[in-house]
C-alpha cells in the first residue's frame, strides 16, 4: 500500500517552494555539494532534493537538520515568533469591560 500524497493549499505550497529554494541557495553559497549536506544531515540525497524543491511530504525534522548543517537553525526559531494577530486578540481580552455610568440616586 502506498503512502497517501500530502496536498496543500496553493499559497502554502508556494511558501514551501520558496523555503526549498532558499535552502538550496544557502547550500550553493557555502559551496557544499548535495552529497555533503545530505551526509551531514543524515538524510538521503533524494530527500535533500525534495527539500530543495519544497516537498510537503518531507518531515519538518529533515528540514531542520539541513538548516542546522547550513548554520541556519536559529532561523527556525523565527517561525511564528511575532504573532501580531494573536497579541491583538490577547490584548482585546485583557481590556476591562466598559460599564455604564452609575445612575444618581433619587434621594440625593
Amino acid at each position: 500500500m502506498s503512502k497517501p500524497k500530502t496536498t496543500l493549499l496553493p499559497n502554502l505550497n508556494r511558501i514551501l517552494v520558496e523555503v526549498g529554494e532558499n535552502i538550496k541557495l544557502a547550500r550553493l553559497r557555502r559551496k557544499l555539494s548535495s552529497e555533503q549536506v545530505a551526509e551531514r544531515a543524515n538524510i538521503s540525497r533524494p530527500t535533500l532534493s525534495s527539500i530543495e524543491k519544497g516537498a510537503a511530504s518531507v518531515g519538518i525534522s529533515s528540514y531542520l537538520q539541513v538548516m542546522f548543517v547550513l548554520g541556519l537553525e536559529k532561523d527556525f526559531l523565527k517561525l511564528a515568533k511575532d504573532d501580531e494577530l494573536g497579541r491583538k486578540l490577547q490584548d482585546a481580552k485583557l481590556l476591562p469591560k466598559e460599564r455604564a455610568p452609575k445612575k444618581p440616586k433619587k434621594n440625593e
